[in-house]
């Protein structure tokens, strides 16, 4: 009967909620492994590798009030890329001042680690075929730059908008009572996406804003693990209630728990 479009998943074919089910578990991967990629890419900015801080949150927008450029990615996303030795060997030279005869003793290090990637094949990672290519790294850090941040953030606008309007379109299947927390939960990763990118172009000018970097992916991973977890566990295991009121109308129970069909 009519219900204002709303068929909970008992009521979908079986190969509905295997195409569901299976969306889930890929987008829950990779979910994952974009919090594995945010913390290897920010995780040491602060001198500390073992976790992911607001400092290194804040580092990695607004900058370093005492490392250069090249410091502060040897010690975060690059870190792993060189031998503690070498990183040390080159932390050095930018100490003392990153003259030309001390580069000598770096050179070798960067044409066997760094070339085969910052040879100039891509556009969006810095060039280190030269010493003045290299010396222009030992400045000041001052975090991400605009027109890096505009690259990714049309990127992750398009990009994780989609991801939540297919998690979020799924979890309108289920059940879930008040239903105002159902709506809030559903609009939740939008409003978090605005408010994280535009956090990242107010942290480059104001460093607190870090916190609402944290706060809003905070909240985006926290509405992500509740549409998946409420959708698989009511696509496979739940078992509605006698009767169901969405948006002010009913919708009958056939069958134990299987639910009609809607008429429009």
């Amino acid at each position: 009967m009519s219900n204002r479009g709303f068929l909970h998943f008992s009521a979908l074919p079986m190969s509905t909620r295997m195409v569901y089910t299976m969306t889930l578990l890929v987008l829950g991967t990779g979910y994952l492994f974009a919090m594995l990629q945010v913390f290897f890419s920010h995780a040491g900015l602060d001198g500390n590798p073992k976790n992911i801080s607001a400092e290194d949150i804040r580092i990695a927008y607004h900058g370093s009030e005492t490392d250069t450029k090249l410091v502060s990615a040897l010690k975060g996303p690059m870190a792993g890329m060189l031998p503690e030795s070498e990183r040390a060997t080159i932390f050095k030279w930018v100490d003392t001042g990153a003259t030309e005869e001390g580069f000598a003793q770096v050179k070798p290090i960067i044409e066997e680690r760094c070339i085969a990637c910052h040879d100039g094949s891509n556009p969006h990672i810095p060039l280190l075929t030269s010493q003045e290519e290299v010396k222009k790294l030992v400045t000041k850090d001052t975090g991400a730059t605009i027109p890096t941040l505009v690259r990714v953030s049309h990127i992750h606008l398009f990009g994780i908008t989609f991801i939540f309007f297919i998690v979020s379109s799924i979890f309108t299947h289920a059940y879930m009572r008040p239903l105002w927390m159902k709506c809030v939960i559903i609009i939740t990763p939008f409003l978090t996406i605005l408010t994280d990118i535009f956090s990242w172009y107010l942290t480059k000018w104001i460093p607190g804003f870090a916190w609402f970097i944290i706060g809003s992916g905070a909240l985006m991973g926290i509405s992500f693990a509740v549409q998946w977890i409420v959708s698989m566990w009511q696509m496979w295991f739940y078992t509605l209630p006698a009767e169901i009121e969405e948006c002010g109308g009913t919708l009958p129970i056939l069958g134990g728990n299987k639910a009609s069909t809607p008429d429009n």
